[in-house]
């Protein structure tokens, strides 16, 4: 079976298949595509698999052009029907691991693409599990659900993790540039998965087991929960001190060792960092350790839009105005500058929060024209509004939750009868009247 695996492998005849063609799975999958092999996709949303046989792409940072170069080339497809799984030689699975409403993980979306596999592995395959999840879940949730096959792992079949490392809009680094971790579940597993990676990826660090790799990508994203909570916390302190944290960073990053620059901010976004701090706080639990530090740092990063809004409500107080009632411009939907990624966007959190104590808000963001669907928010059937002077001028208060490179802050701050700057972008304007707070 390794031999076979191999040799597939090097003359490119392996099918790869991607399981969840998101932000982690369809660079991934093009990636593959790029590198020779013949790609399989595999989604359960319709629009997308529409989408990518009409050669569009849904996921704008990526280029308009990607998905149309792949489908002119051939060698790729993409499905919903999950009993195409048995075509293809590697697995890859790519789906979401979101929270439940007690911060548990959910394991749904694994479980689910397990049960797919599961029904028609065969042997000589290869799985690989990427999304982002507790040490441990690899070997207890995936494996037992191949192994139900009477299938052995290492020999009849092969099973590793290789955490996604995905940053959208990041310029300097792609899928195919960033570092890849891979650990299998067996010595086997491990070399095999390698041996797949290293043909499309620059650079492969082989690591002694999946529980490895996969307490490494959490790691990774709870260095940054910590750092950023701890700037966070400092943002608040410091405002009540009267200092410009902002000012403070700056100082402090002349520094050449010792220190890395984090920067505060409405709440945490994206898929990662404001999840998995508590795959491993629960998983923490199952071995009777507490985690009191990681934990501070999430409860402090959930606090920033619960504080973000107070500062709105207390300037507006001081202007003699009221929340209720107000018209509210929000800037950025995006959890971060100039990209389309909604995912866990603090923004849904200041807009819920604001429309509860009775605001009218809208948003503007030049790279989300209008929402969609989302697991935890719905759809807030909102549309972006333009944003010119004129239309600044209609609202009680701008609040800058993202800082998109696209914006005017000097007409914003000129324009705007009261902005609240959440963060920090509007340190270099003129400013000619006494109307922003940076929250």
């Amino acid at each position: 079976m390794q031999d076979h695996f191999f040799s597939a492998i090097q003359d490119k005849s392996a099918v790869i298949g991607i399981i969840g063609l998101g932000y982690v799975g369809l660079p991934l999958l093009h990636a593959f595509h790029k590198a020779g092999y013949p790609v399989i996709g595999f989604d359960v949303d319709p629009r997308k698999i529409a989408a990518l046989h009409n050669g569009e792409n849904y996921l704008k940072h990526l280029g308009p052009d990607m998905v149309s170069t792949m489908k002119a080339a051939g060698r790729f497809d993409a499905t919903a029907d999950m009993s195409r799984l048995k075509e293809a030689d590697a697995v890859i699975v790519c789906v979401p691991t979101p929270l439940g409403r007690h911060m548990e993980p959910d394991m749904t979306y694994i479980e689910k693409a397990s049960d797919d596999i599961a029904a028609t592995l065969r042997p000589g395959q290869l799985i690989v599990l990427e999304s982002s999840t507790y040490p441990g879940t690899t070997r207890e949730i995936m494996l037992p659900r191949f192994q139900a096959k009477g299938l052995k792992c290492g020999q009849d079949f092969f099973l590793a993790f290789s955490p996604e490392r995905e940053d959208p809009g990041r310029k300097d680094h792609n899928t195919q540039t960033i570092p890849k971790l891979v650990g299998g579940i067996d010595a086997a597993s491990g070399k095999l998965a390698v041996a797949l990676y290293e043909n499309a990826i620059a650079k492969i660090i082989p690591v002694s087991s999946a529980e490895v790799a996969e307490a490494a990508k959490l790691l990774e994203n709870i260095y940054r929960c910590v750092n950023i909570a701890l700037v966070n916390e400092l943002k608040m302190v410091l405002d009540k001190m009267g200092i410009d944290v902002w000012e403070v960073i700056e100082a402090a990053k002349t520094k050449p060792f010792g220190f890395q620059a984090f920067y505060p901010g409405p709440g945490l976004g994206g898929h990662c960092i404001p999840i998995d701090p508590y795959y491993l706080t629960w998983k923490a639990k199952e071995v009777g350790m507490p985690t009191r530090f990681i934990e501070l740092a999430g409860e402090i990063n959930h606090l920033m839009p619960e504080y973000v809004v107070a500062r709105t409500a207390a300037a507006m107080n001081e202007r003699g105005q009221a929340i209720k009632g107000a018209k509210i411009l929000i800037l950025g939907l995006a959890y971060k500058p100039d990209i389309d990624d909604v995912r866990e966007s603090p923004s849904f959190e200041l807009i819920e929060k604001l429309e509860h104590m009775g605001a009218a808000v809208d948003y503007n963001d030049p790279h989300v024209p209008q929402t969609h669907y989302m697991r935890h928010w719905g759809d807030l059937g909102k549309k972006s509004v333009p944003l010119t002077t004129q239309t600044l001028s209609n609202y009680n208060v701008v609040l800058i939750a993202t800082n998109h490179s696209a914006y005017d802050y000097q007409m914003i701050v000129d324009g705007a009868k009261l902005v609240i700057d959440s963060r920090g972008a509007t340190r270099n304007c003129r400013i000619n009247k006494d109307n922003v707070v940076r929250a």
